[in-house]
């Protein structure tokens, strides 16, 4: 390089033209970069993650969604199907005394069942005299009355004969009819859960269709209010 083309190199107007035409190319290099639209293949990575996005999001709806509370168990009655106006179970079991009792025994004419825990325990026993004390007026309204329980016939027997019963006393050990007429299920006493006979009554018509249930019963004025439905009916 010739000494006069590095004195116009070091001359201040002239480099300070150059630096700033590079800066303004730069401006508009950076102008132009911002204006341009996004390409395709970053156009496809944001829509990607956006859809992404969008589906992690439904599918925590989803979860939510299907996150429905327990539904309560069903009674004894629903579980078995048996419900006023349904055709009563049939039955054919042992009875105290000796021999068998069917529902077939009583074809056209009203019964009364009634279901106790277990023989000679205090409530069971009241229901039962209860029954017997008003068995000639359940005659008169042409209805029949028969206790049942899981008892063997031999306990059957022992109840009857310690309490004068006049009411046929069937045992079910297998507990088929108990669970067939809902009278078996799930019980509590103190905090404690166990399967058992739940005190019913079922009142059948003379169509031998289920005309009334009454659940988990209170022996104090139970026959009565039976005794008042079997006229009624």
């Amino acid at each position: 390089m010739s000494k006069e083309s590095r004195k116009k190199s070091s001359n201040p107007a002239t480099y300070g033209q150059s630096a700033g035409n590079r800066a303004a190319a730069a401006a508009k290099k950076a102008v132009k970069k911002t204006a341009e639209p996004a390409t395709p293949k970053a156009a496809k990575k944001t829509t990607t993650k956006a859809a992404k996005t969008v589906t992690a999001k439904a599918a925590t709806s989803k979860t939510v969604t299907k996150a429905k509370p327990a539904k309560p168990a069903a009674s004894a009655a629903a579980a078995t199907g048996l419900a006023e106006g349904a055709k009563a179970p049939a039955f054919k079991l042992p009875r105290d005394g000796g021999g068998t009792v069917s529902l077939a025994d009583y074809a056209g004419k009203k019964l009364v069942l009634f279901f106790y825990p277990k023989a000679n325990t205090p409530g069971c026993t009241k229901e039962a005299i209860d029954f017997t004390r008003l068995s000639k007026d359940f005659a008169a309204a042409g209805t029949a009355v028969l206790g049942v329980s899981a008892d063997s016939v031999k306990a059957q027997d022992n109840f009857r004969d310690k309490h004068d019963l006049a009411v046929p006393l069937i045992s079910d050990e297998t507990h088929e009819m108990l669970e067939a007429y809902g009278a078996w299920g799930e019980k509590s006493l103190y905090g404690r859960k166990f399967l058992g006979i739940i005190r019913s009554t079922v009142l059948i018509g003379a169509d031998g269709r289920v005309a009334k249930i009454w659940r988990n019963v209170k022996v104090d004025g139970h026959a009565d209010a039976v005794l008042a439905a079997a006229k009624a009916l």
